[in-house]
């Protein structure tokens, strides 16, 4: 069973045990699951082999929540489908040295705000990023929302989505791919780094940062220089500055 988003296409919510299930049998791109708390036992345990096989974020709801969602009978699950299909790190990797291409990639760490999410992914895209990494928990959902607010770049770009990023930056150094962490948390500013190497760059949520356990893993750390008594930029803003020093010094290393 399951709801079509405004414009009638691809269905947006499913809901109901079953179909749930065939959805993620189908290979569907799904968002997020939600599972009503003290649900019947046999609905989860049916449930949770596919979660756990295919890495999908499911999160525990009181039946309100779900109620909310659809007033049709949902069995206690219900399911979202990403407007954005998701893409695999390890096989997109090899295209971009295949075509020549010089890595640029954007991690993404528990940002949760759709529109920041948005306006990164434009940015992204202007400035030559060929994919963003995102982990499966603590991340904004891949929703019509993200969609708009990227201005369709979510649609031009791979998402990555990982089970966690300190899996992907391993990835990523054994592929040749050097991190660097943007946080305010280092004397090195980002005009240090060497951008026209294959690089992936750091973002973390602005309550706090990048998590300590990704940033041990980078290989380098960048402060954006500020001259201002506030001390920080909105996280989609500090993004296009750091993604745009990238760009000069490729541009200037042509």
């Amino acid at each position: 069973m399951s709801e079509t988003n405004n414009s009638g296409k691809q269905p947006r919510l499913i809901y109901g045990i079953r179909p749930v299930i065939e959805a993620i049998e189908e290979g569907l791109d799904i968002d997020r699951i939600y599972v009503q708390k003290g649900a019947r036992s046999t609905v989860f345990q049916e449930l949770w082999p596919y979660i756990k096989e295919r890495g999908l974020p499911f999160k525990h709801v009181p039946v309100d929540k779900l109620n909310k969602l659809t007033r049709k009978n949902h069995q206690g699950v219900v399911a979202y489908i990403s407007a954005v299909p998701f893409g695999d790190l390890e096989d997109i990797l090899p295209g971009i040295y295949e075509k020549g291409e010089t890595p640029l990639l954007l991690l993404l760490d528990r940002l949760t705000d759709v529109r920041n999410v948005g306006a990164i992914a434009r940015s992204a895209e202007c400035a030559g990023v060929q994919a963003i990494v995102i982990p499966e928990n603590h991340s904004a959902p891949m929703h019509e929302d993200a969609v708009k607010s990227s201005a369709g770049a979510l649609l031009r770009m791979p998402v990555c989505r990982v089970k966690n990023l300190q899996d992907a930056i391993h990835i990523l150094h054994d592929s040749g791919v050097e991190t660097v962490a943007c946080t305010e948390k280092t004397d090195g500013a980002m005009y240090e780094v060497d951008f026209t190497k294959p690089m992936a760059i750091v973002m973390g949520s602005e309550e706090d940062g990048i998590s300590p356990a990704v940033m041990r893993l980078c290989k380098h750390r960048a402060q954006i220089p500020m001259m201002g008594n506030i001390g920080s930029l909105n996280v989609s803003v500090a993004t296009g500055v750091i993604l745009w020093e990238s760009v000069r010094q490729r541009r200037t290393n042509e």
